[in-house]
């Protein structure tokens, strides 16, 4: 699958973002800022969170996918060995690794140009292994193809998980296996 085309910038959520997140998480959003990313459905499904929570914690997660059906896609790319076998290709293939420690900067400097959080890592595992494929899929969809290699690889793995229509309608989650499929 080509990646949805990333959003132009960071918009402000409205209240349906926040009601469609709500819907999507179970849960009240925690630092968000932005929606960095809407799935070609119009719903969001990565949001932007701040670097630290409204009581102070630190919050590296920058890019915070929401979409549960390409969540439901994500976690069985993850059950398959996806990240064990990205993990061992770094450890290979210089270019590629060097090509990840890179999206690894390009994280940092995001997450920093919001407000640093010194001595922090990125997220995912970068930039020496793959931990969550989901924080570098919503990587590569808020910054666009080209940033993080293997988020975009994890993206055209996956299925169309926008191809039903939203995720979530009239505030009720519709994530079930087969739509992820």
């Amino acid at each position: 699958m080509e990646t949805p085309p990333p959003s132009t910038d960071p918009t402000p959520p409205t209240e349906a973002d926040i009601t469609a997140f709500k819907a999507q998480l179970g849960r009240p959003p925690r630092g968000l800022r932005a929606i960095a990313h809407r799935c070609p459905c119009g719903q969001p499904d990565v949001v932007e969170t701040a670097p630290r929570l409204e009581d102070g914690t630190p919050f590296p997660t920058t890019y915070y996918l929401t979409c549960p059906r390409a969540a439901s896609a994500i976690g069985t790319l993850e059950a398959e060995g996806v990240m064990k076998d990205m993990t061992a290709r770094l450890a290979e293939d210089e270019e590629l690794a060097a090509a990840y420690r890179a999206a690894h900067e390009d994280y940092i400097r995001r997450r920093d140009e919001i407000e640093v959080l010194e001595g922090f890592p990125s997220a995912g595992g970068m930039p020496d292994r793959v931990k969550c494929l989901h924080v570098l899929v919503a990587h590569s969809l808020a910054a666009g193809p080209g940033v993080n290699p293997l988020g975009d690889e994890a993206i055209a793995m996956l299925p169309e998980w926008w191809r039903k229509g939203p995720c979530v309608g009239h505030g009720t989650p519709d994530a079930s296996e087969e739509d992820a499929r």
